[in-house]
């Protein structure tokens, strides 16, 4: 059996699955916001409900919208800011009276499509998340890629590639920093932009649905979004050259995308040719959680 818990916000999900990765349970509550010891609780009780064998302490695997600094052993970076500054994954550890492994949430992703999902086949799996957050995650031979200060597939929090002059210096970060890729190619992003352009403010959802009518300021966002998109891929092409490039979150169920981002990397990549696949991922909202059960891919 493994365990894996998905840390979001606003839930928490656990999942239970076989040597086989079948999904034996899963279950969701609300997440607590702004308390620690809350989150704890929340998380430990979550388990208790989940776990079939509890006395053999299954260790678990959890990913957090933020990461472990090998520096402290304390997070950072963390969406849930209530995270930040604590041993997390020691805590839990004791609380569990089980081993537990921490990781990135878009590692978790990233790791989850690797084993079994998009990237099963593939060496060298590049995960991006597209939603409210922009994330990503690198699996080398079905290893999470964390990098010496754990930050590797910071992607969203490096600049946008390329910017055209009406694109500088770009929006402010929460990060500190102007100009992310996060704040042109998320959710949030992508809807900010077309609500100052036209006026109307519209879920991305419907605005790429008004972009395959006659909507053409529609039509202009969605190309200006997949043009970004491909400008900050085709970056992690330059230096990575990944064998696939897995999308999640929201912004991957646009279906336009599958069909004009690998042309549009082959306009700015460094190379002759590109073939580079760009491909939703096969487990959708259940990547995080299933790739949290997967940080202990041995029986221990």
């Amino acid at each position: 059996m493994r365990i894996g818990i998905d840390l979001g916000g606003t839930k928490i999900e656990a999942i239970v699955l076989d040597d086989d990765g079948a999904q034996v349970v899963r279950e969701r509550i609300t997440a607590p916001r702004g308390n620690y010891t809350a989150t704890l609780d929340a998380i430990s009780g979550l388990i208790d409900t989940v776990d079939p064998v509890p006395d053999e302490r299954t260790p678990v695997g959890i990913g957090i919208p933020g990461t472990v600094s090998p520096a402290t052993g304390l997070v950072k970076n963390a969406n849930s800011t209530w995270l930040i500054g604590h041993p997390f994954d020691r805590d839990l550890s004791v609380r569990l009276d089980r081993p537990v492994r921490v990781a990135n949430d878009a590692n978790c992703f990233a790791i989850s499509e690797a084993v079994d999902g998009a990237g099963r086949s593939c060496d060298v799996v590049f995960g991006v998340i597209l939603g409210t957050g922009v994330g990503s995650g690198i699996v080398v031979n079905r290893q999470i890629v964390t990098g010496r200060n754990a930050i590797a597939g910071e992607w969203g929090h490096t600049p946008l590639p390329w910017m055209r002059a009406d694109e500088h210096p770009g929006p402010d970060c929460y990060c500190g920093l102007a100009g992310c890729i996060e704040s042109f190619v998320s959710g949030p992003a992508f809807e900010r932009r077309f609500a100052q352009d036209t006026g109307r403010n519209l879920p991305a959802a419907e605005i790429a649905r008004a972009a395959l009518s006659d909507d053409s300021a529609a039509a202009h966002a969605l190309d200006e979004l997949e043009d970004r998109i491909a400008r900050s891929l085709t970056a992690v092409i330059n230096i990575l050259d990944p064998d696939v490039i897995v999308l999640g979150g929201g912004l991957s169920n646009i279906d336009r995308l599958y069909e004009n981002l690998p042309g549009l990397i082959a306009k700015y990549a460094f190379s002759d040719a590109i073939d580079t696949p760009v491909i939703r991922a096969v487990h959708g909202d259940s990547g995080g959680v299933r790739g949290a059960a997967w940080l202990w891919p041995d029986k221990t």
